[in-house]
C-alpha cells in the first residue's frame, strides 16, 4: 500500500477520530493535539498495518494509547518526593500538648443538643448512632422502615441546623 493510499485512509477517519479525542480529553484544543499525535504515529508505524484490518479501531488503539500514557506521565510528573531528612525531629525534646478543653466544650454542646431532641426522633437517632442498622431499628420500635429512615432525617436536619458553628 502507498504512502498516498494510506494517508487517504487516515483522513477518511478523521471524522470519527475527532468525537473520540475530545470525549477523551474534554478539552477541544488538546483533543486536536491527540489527534495529529495519532495521525504522526499511525503513519510512523505504516508498516505495521495489516491491509484489510479494520482502520478505524487500529486508529482508535493508537489513540486511547496515546491518551493513557500521556495521562500517566502527567500523573507522575505531579508526585513531590521529599528526600529531605527528618533528623532534626530526633533531637526535638518538645512534646505536643493537645487543648482537651476546647474539644470537651464542643462534645458537650453536641450532646445537649442531641438530648434536646424530641423524642421521637432521638431514640431512633441514638440507635443509629449506636451503629444498628435501619431494618434492626424498626424491628425494635415496631415502626415501618420508612418512618424509621425519616426520622433519623430530620434529626440529622435539627442537629444540623442547631449546630451551624460545626
Amino acid at each position: 500500500m502507498s504512502t498516498a493510499e494510506f494517508t487517504l485512509m487516515l483522513t477518511r477517519n478523521e471524522e470519527y477520530l475527532k468525537p473520540f479525542a475530545v470525549t477523551l480529553t474534554r478539552d477541544v484544543e488538546t483533543a486536536k493535539d491527540l489527534l495529529q499525535e495519532t495521525f504522526y504515529r499511525a503513519l510512523a508505524n505504516k508498516d505495521k498495518y495489516n491491509v484489510g484490518t479494520n482502520i478505524k479501531a487500529w486508529l482508535y488503539t493508537i489513540m486511547r494509547n496515546i491518551f493513557i500514557n500521556d495521562y500517566r506521565r502527567k500523573a507522575k510528573q505531579q508526585t513531590i518526593l521529599d528526600y529531605t531528612p527528618n533528623e532534626y525531629l530526633l533531637d526535638n525534646q518538645q512534646g505536643a500538648i493537645t487543648n482537651t478543653a476546647i474539644v470537651n466544650l464542643q462534645l458537650k454542646e453536641i450532646q445537649n443538643e442531641i438530648h434536646q431532641l424530641p423524642a421521637i426522633f432521638k431514640r431512633p437517632f441514638m440507635l443509629y448512632f449506636d451503629g444498628y442498622k435501619y431494618n434492626e431499628i424498626a424491628d425494635m420500635l415496631n415502626e415501618p422502615l420508612g418512618t424509621i429512615k425519616s426520622r433519623i432525617h430530620f434529626a440529622r436536619k435539627l442537629l444540623k441546623e442547631h449546630l451551624t458553628r460545626y
